[in-house]
């Protein structure tokens, strides 16, 4: 069974900096398939327009942050620690 809090966000960043970051949904851990692969690496991710950035690399620009690239497709999302948070409320 799936309700909205077990949506993720139609954007969300790992860069503090960013308006799209969120530190409680990035703790609950957030899967990212993107053309049919899961991915490990994404920095940043957006499901209504279709695209992800991922660093290129350890390259950083001159404020230290690392470099991105934009890459457009398929991309699905979800979050990881889904089982154990219905585990947990099925104990209650």
């Amino acid at each position: 069974m799936t309700d909205a809090s077990d949506t993720p966000p139609d954007r969300l960043s790992t860069n503090p900096k960013s308006p799209h970051f969120d530190q409680a949904l990035l703790g609950r851990g957030i899967g990212i398939r993107f053309k049919g692969v899961q991915r490990r690496d994404v920095e940043e991710y957006c499901l209504s327009e279709g695209w992800i950035r991922v660093a290129l690399g350890k390259k950083v620009d001159r404020h230290g942050n690392p470099l991105t690239l934009k890459l457009s497709g398929t991309v699905e999302a979800w979050y990881e620690d889904a089982g154990a948070t219905d585990e947990a409320s099925a104990a209650d």
